[in-house]
């Protein structure tokens, strides 16, 4: 075989492998990735039972980067803490090394026949979760058939003089071995690949034990560069993780270097076969740094929160813009800032309410990450406003001070509830209905838009109420409010009554539907409670005879915000 045919053959085979894991794991997440968040945010607070999770998570997606993915989203939403996070990786890295048994146990002489299964479930089921599990079999043999290539292109190589002094020179090299598994590891972003191919060369005789051994190091090491070089740029929260996993890797690596002679003795005791012998050396490798970190994890957690700080500055855009400490001595200087930073708060709100609804048409990934990000803001800046006012409650002040900076301290409350039904409800929804492959019936699709339209107006109402402290708007503002009420009891029966009459993508959609409307009228409680808050205790001004005889619309466009409301016949 030419050294040009065996390039190609690898290069296929590799591509094989990796697109395999992708469609393993794309397969899986879409039948279970609702189910895999809320285990993972409702069985993780017993680090025993994380780290099981978190193997039995990494053996039916093949990948410890996608558990390591879910893991970043949901510790970034605050859903688990960091210290949870930590027991399930290391239990994803012990899931990892199921693919190296499997591949000694030469699961890859079946590839053929498994991909075979997953393409005809896949082109002759009529059921979307059919073809999804079809998606998943398909996937599982792609990758073992990427290997068996692989393993094919390898054996002529025996022979080859060229190949044969490569490895010798690694074997003679232990750190050569390992910065070269790592490095390969690094530029495919699969340690599973470089191991699978590290078994192979094994398994072939081509190299011994110990530089095996190395190169498996290598590896280890290697995949955990790749979750750093993910984290760059993201939040504080997803780098302490791949910096995790970056430790575990690298103090395990320093432990078991100098015991590499008596290990690969040991376990050409346990075991004659090549494969296996690697594959256990992984495996045993795994599990020690898992008792090793497990009992710890809290300790090094803290550890993590030293070493990667908060940023000492939230950037420009979201850092509060308006609250001067230097102020308490004047309070009522000192509520009008706040009043002000609570309006920068209020638009982030108005931001993250009107870029929802589009995520029902079409899911953009890039759009629901944003509002992520902008619910993230919401909260910074709704903890230092409620610090500032808190700090201002501890001030002397008037009975009418008091009472209007309690007012603001219950308008911040609300606005960051808003944020979070949007996030934790609303987005987290428009997600599912994605993952699931769902979609409304066009009347559903109506009443979404029609309820999301009048929680816009309502928005803009209150805002507006904040913004000019008028009792006229914010009285219009509780009138709306009782609008939706009986909105939501319509959409809720005409909903009923399509369920009734049978309409397949009412009863599919029914939950998500359902929940959405009631999110959409949770928010217009809190909405209403910040018009009372502005009525009751911020003593706003009725002298609004302009805005008494000016439609909403017209208001709205002064200020810079068009909106076109929509109405629904009874």
């Amino acid at each position: 075989m030419s050294w040009q045919t065996a390039i190609l053959s690898m290069i296929g085979g590799m591509g094989l492998l990796l697109y395999g894991m992708y469609v393993l794991s794309e397969g899986l997440q879409k039948i279970a990735g609702k189910k895999l968040r809320e285990a993972l945010s409702s069985l993780t607070n017993n680090r025993l039972i994380g780290m099981v999770l978190g193997a039995f998570v990494t053996i039916l997606f093949q990948s410890s980067t996608a558990t390591t993915v879910v893991l970043v989203s949901l510790t970034s939403a605050s859903i688990i803490s960091l210290r949870q996070t930590l027991a399930v990786i290391l239990g994803a890295d012990i899931g990892t090394t199921v693919t190296a048994q499997l591949i000694a146990l030469k699961v890859t002489e079946i590839s053929l026949p498994v991909v075979g299964i997953g393409a005809t479930i896949i082109f002759f089921s009529k059921r979307h979760k059919h073809k999804r599990i079809g998606q998943v079999l398909m996937g599982f043999g792609l990758l073992f058939l990427g290997l068996k290539i692989m393993s094919d292109t390898m054996y002529p190589l025996r022979d080859d003089p060229m190949f044969a002094k490569v490895l010798l020179q690694m074997s003679d090299s232990p750190l050569l071995a390992m910065i070269v598994a790592a490095v390969f590891t690094f530029l495919v972003h699969s340690s599973a690949a470089t191991i699978g191919i590290i078994m192979l060369l094994s398994m072939q005789h081509m190299i011994t034990l110990e530089p095996a051994i190395f190169m498996l190091f290598g590896a280890n090491v290697g995949t955990a560069f790749t979750a750093i070089l993910s984290s760059l740029g993201s939040s504080r929260e997803s780098q302490r993780v791949a910096t995790a996993h970056l430790l575990f890797k690298a103090v395990g690596v320093i432990l078991f270097l100098p015991f590499v002679g008596p290990l690969a003795e040991l376990m050409m005791k346990l075991t004659s076969s090549p494969g296996f012998q690697v594959a256990n050396v992984h495996t045993l490798f795994n599990l020690a740094i898992a008792a090793l970190f497990v009992p710890f994890v809290s300790h090094f957690a803290r550890f993590l929160e030293i070493i990667v700080p908060e940023k000492k500055e939230a950037s420009a855009d979201i850092a509060p813009k308006y609250l001067d400490e230097s102020l308490f001595s004047t309070p009522e200087v000192a509520i009008g800032m706040a009043s002000k930073e609570i309006m920068h708060i209020s638009d982030h709100v108005t931001d993250m309410t009107k870029q929802v609804y589009p995520l029902f048409k079409t899911y953009d990934p890039d759009l629901a990450e944003q509002i992520h990000q902008k619910e993230n803001h919401i909260d910074l800046l709704s903890t230092a406003t409620n610090k500032y006012l808190t700090h201002l409650l501890r001030q002397p002040l008037t009975r009418d001070e008091f009472n209007k900076t309690m007012g603001l301290v219950h308008i911040v409350r609300d606005f960051e509830y808003i944020g979070d039904v949007i996030e934790k409800n609303i987005l987290y929804k428009a997600e599912s209905k994605y993952v699931n492959n769902l979609d409304f019936s066009t009347e559903g699709h109506t009443d979404i838009y029609t309820m999301h339209t009048k929680i816009v107006e309502l928005t803009h109402m209150v805002n507006t109420a904040l913004a000019t402290n008028s009792c006229v708007m914010a009285e219009r503002a509780k009138t709306l409010q009782e609008d939706i009420v009986d909105l939501e009891f319509r959409l809720r029966m005409s909903h009923i009554a399509r369920m009734q009459k049978g309409a397949h993508e009412t009863e599919n959609t029914s939950f998500i539907h359902m929940d959405v409307i009631n999110a959409y009228l949770r928010i217009s409680e809190h909405l209403r409670n910040i018009a009372l808050a502005l009525t009751d205790e911020v003593s706003c001004t009725w002298h609004d005879e302009a805005l008494i005889l000016t439609p909403p619309s017209e208001v709205w466009e002064a200020n810079g915000n068009q909106h076109k409301s929509t109405k629904v016949e009874s």
